[in-house]
């Protein structure tokens, strides 16, 4: 049976290792204050932790920070205060809802993106109250696509 939302199958995919521990091939130059202050040159060039984590993957060859350092990237950007106002899995999906809304002010009759709309801003709202109980954003937050632009933009 297929998945709900992503028309996938099956459990495939690349597993993370079971234990994190610093991997006995990564150079010595790679300390944990070097890869601290890799992950927030490029916060601050407005990368987001995720893409760090890619970046330094790809490009450094550093599989795990937290094997290295003992902090995941977001205590990391945290502890030097470097937030953003909203959660990355939250601005993803708002984007993702923004484009369509675009779309169908020029294709009304669009049934297929209204649902896919319908689909995405569940989601949005599942997020926001899953925020709100973990005290990630405040109580009274709304999301209203018309303010929300802003934010992103």
């Amino acid at each position: 049976m297929a998945r709900m939302h992503s028309r996938k199958k099956g459990k495939s995919g690349s597993k993370r290792p079971s234990r994190i521990i610093k991997p006995e091939w990564l150079p010595e130059e790679y300390t944990s204050e070097k890869v601290e202050d890799l992950v927030v040159q490029l916060a601050k060039k407005g990368e987001s932790a995720s893409t760090i984590g890619l970046i330094l993957r790809d490009s450094y060859g550093i599989p795990l920070v937290k094997a290295i350092t003992g902090k995941k990237i977001t205590h990391i950007l945290t502890d030097n205060k470097i937030t953003s106002l909203l959660p990355e899995d939250l601005t993803a999906l708002i984007r993702r809802a923004l484009k369509i809304r675009k779309h169908l002010e020029e294709n009304k009759k669009d049934l297929e993106s209204t649902k896919g709309l319908h689909r995405i801003e569940s989601k949005i709202y599942r997020l926001i109250k899953y925020y709100k109980k973990s005290g990630v954003l405040e109580a009274d937050f709304k999301y209203r696509p018309d303010k929300v632009k802003i934010l992103i933009s």
